[in-house]
């Protein structure tokens, strides 16, 4: 860490991309060129650096993001490596929440995949400036240009065109960098790491002027003074034309496109000074705002190791050394080792134990971190992702991190009778660090229920309970997590008399139930008039209600998207109490539910397929056959992409089926919709099942 760092002199970076785009095997070119790694690890060899879990080398994915510091062109780069796997969007969000820009690599023949949206769509949400870069250029059918379209057509995403590649799939030789009209060739002898600039090649001169034209027009967008002087003729030099584009990247007005091949050496430092020389610094970013849990008015927090202490917590992950890392951003001041920190969330001080700047699974011990910092923090106990840290005498609490709700849940059992304990302690550490992840026991069955974003995800968790905490576990068939709501609004009533000598209990409500819009919750009011129930037994009343959304009546699911409002009743001078409200108010509810037309809802996801034409057919029949509605087809060289809504219930070993039908050719992704009615006869069989 050097002493008196230029905040200037960052860039706070994430790499995103569908899966199987290749971002890992560009994260590794990056540590390579930038000297952190000495040997390029490659992902289908399972070496790769950045992928350190035992599970992400022998998969070949990315699951949790790991964040990592190098050195380029006298710039400090943090870099998140996220995974591009739909089961684990709570990755992206969280790590898109903290950067400052962020490289959406795409592949050079599957273009702009479903996943890309997704990330494209979260890194909009939070406003995150960006660049592209396309790669897998040295792939049969690969694509560049019809990349940049499909940015511009897809993602609404303004790609601009900084390159142009020469020669196609194997023969991808080099690249145009059309701002200077240069042609780079990389050396075969150090794996790309020196590079020789030349000339543009007669045939691509008219290409390179038209496309340095089209660059230079962009610019002018962004500066008034550079467009004056453009359209006097005058000359440009190529630092005010980055300058303007820098500030149109920070607008999100427009994305430079670069594109290369990571696998094969070619592109990756010209992506890396693009990141330089485009990427926002944290001075370059607004500053962090929050509100001050005391006065609740809006604090806004600037970029400087001078003002008070504000970081975000977005990622904690147990190492089996160290025990508990805490990722931190610092947004503004410093945090030092051995010093204590105030945690806005949770209303708790906290003591930081040690300070830990990370490379991947390595780490390097450091005295103190501050604003604009990416690191790791170790002995801070109570910290969850999201949570706010800050300087006690002048809290703040920032945006916190947003949690999708779990769809899929899988029984599990420990396969030791003596490791129940373990287990839940393993697990509590693992819902710890992932938050889309949770588990709850069934007092019912006397199992444990794991629930997470779909089949991967809770495959994923198994397998590390297995490796990392040496837990075996037997696992049941996954479930889905439906839900219960109702069709039509009812008035109840639920009256609670108890006479056992003595004091009595005695408690009356009529509460009207009324359905919500999908994902609305749950609303409850207090409508009563006149004390016809006094206002101290109303909290009661509520509480008997919101415990009853525990489980429906149809087939014990949570009860979502219903307005109850309490609205009259009676009580008696003596008898009454808050418990016999609850239980009132309870018998009332469900009473209300069976006559209000229950119905079961169902999570839908977002599906895409891509399979060659001529297994179009079969994928087809088979996705029709899971209820699934066809939304869209789209053809791409020989390949169909298919767009559909299906029912998780309908999508477990799809995996398996779609390779059965498509010869092991044909792969698909996707991710959670919404919650919707299920079909009355689907829902009998539901029904009947759990009452069975």
């Amino acid at each position: 860490m050097r002493a008196n760092k230029k905040l200037d002199k960052y860039r706070n970076i994430g790499i995103m991309a569908h899966i199987d785009a290749g971002k890992t095997t560009v994260t590794e070119r990056v540590l390579f060129y930038t000297g952190v790694s000495h040997k390029i690890g490659e992902v289908h060899e399972g070496e790769a650096v950045m992928d350190w879990m035992e599970q992400e080398q022998e998969r070949g994915i990315t699951i949790t993001s790991a964040a990592t510091t190098c050195f380029w062109k006298d710039h400090q780069i943090n870099i998140i490596d996220t995974p591009g796997h739909v089961d684990f969007t709570i990755e992206v969000e969280r790590s898109l929440r903290v950067l400052d820009g962020t490289v959406g690599v795409f592949c050079g023949v599957g273009g702009v995949q479903p996943q890309s949206e997704t990330v494209w769509r979260q890194a909009d949400r939070y406003k995150v400036p960006r660049l592209a870069f396309v790669n897998k250029m040295d792939r049969i059918g690969a694509n560049y240009f019809n990349v940049v379209s499909e940015i511009e057509d897809k993602l609404h995403g303004a790609p601009l065109a900084m390159q142009i590649p020469i020669g196609e799939s194997e023969n991808f030789n080099g690249i145009i960098d059309v701002l200077t009209k240069k042609l780079a060739t990389f050396s075969e002898d150090d794996k790309g790491a020196t590079i020789t600039w030349s000339d543009v090649p007669d045939e691509f001169k008219q290409r390179t002027d038209e496309a340095h034209e089209a660059i230079i027009e962009r610019a002018c967008d962004f500066n008034d003074a550079l467009a004056e002087k453009y359209l006097d003729g005058d000359e440009i030099s190529i630092d005010e034309v980055k300058t303007a584009l820098r500030k149109g990247v920070l607008e999100q007005k427009v994305t430079p496109t670069f594109c290369g091949t990571a696998f094969k050496n070619k592109g990756v430092q010209l992506l890396l000074d693009a990141v330089v020389d485009y990427m926002p610094s944290p001075l370059d970013v607004p500053p962090v705002e929050g509100l001050n849990p005391k006065t609740e008015a809006v604090e806004i927090r600037e970029a400087k190791s001078t003002e008070p202490l504000s970081a975000l917590a977005f990622k904690i992950m147990v190492d089996p050394f160290v025990g508990t890392l805490t990722f931190v951003r610092v947004y503004s001041g410093k945090i030092e080792a051995g010093s204590y920190v105030y945690n806005a969330s949770k209303g708790k001080k906290e003591r930081v134990s040690r300070i830990l700047q990370m490379h991947s699974n390595k780490r390097e011990d450091v005295k103190s971190i501050s604003a604009g910092d990416i690191a790791a923090l170790v002995g801070v106990k109570e910290v969850g992702t999201g949570d706010t840290l800050c300087d006690v005498a002048n809290p703040i609490l920032l945006e916190t991190i947003d949690t999708p709700e779990p769809v899929a849940n899988v029984s599990i059992e420990p396969k030791g009778k003596g490791d129940y304990e373990k287990m839940t302690f393993s697990l509590r550490k693992l819902a710890q660090e992932d938050p889309s992840f949770t588990f709850t026991f069934d007092e019912e069955t006397g199992q444990t229920v794991i629930s997470g974003m779909g089949e991967l995800h809770l495959e994923v968790i198994v397998e590390r309970l297995r490796r990392e905490h040496k837990v075996e576990a037997t696992v049941g068939k996954p479930q889905v997590a439906y839900k219960e709501t109702i069709r039509k609004s009812v008035e109840a009533e639920g009256k609670f008399v108890r006479q056992s000598g003595g004091r009595g209990q005695y408690g009356h409500v009529w509460l009207r139930l009324m359905p919500l819009e999908r994902s609305s919750g749950f609303e409850f009011e207090n409508k009563t008039v006149g004390g016809s129930i006094p206002r101290e037994f109303v909290p009661g009343a509520e509480k008997g209600v919101r415990e009853s959304l525990v489980s429906g009546i149809l087939a014990g699911y949570p009860v979502v998207d219903i307005r109850a409002e309490l609205y009259d009743g009676s009580f008696h001078d003596v008898d009454s109490s808050e418990i016999a409200f609850k239980v009132a108010a309870s018998m009332a509810f469900r009473s209300g539910m069976a006559q209000a037309d229950p119905v079961l809802l169902e999570p839908i996801m977002q599906v895409e397929v891509t399979t060659p034409e001529e297994n179009m057919g079969d994928v087809m029949g088979d996705l029709n056959s899971r209820r699934g509605r066809i939304l869209g087809m789209d053809s791409r060289k020989g390949i169909q992409v298919i767009t559909a809504e299906v029912p998780l219930a309908e999508m477990f070993g799809y995996a398996s089926a779609l390779r059965s039908v498509s010869q092991g050719r044909a792969n698909y992704s996707m991710q959670f919709g919404e919650y919707r009615e299920v079909p009355s006869a689907t829902q009998e069989l539901i029904v009947g099942k759990k009452q069975g």
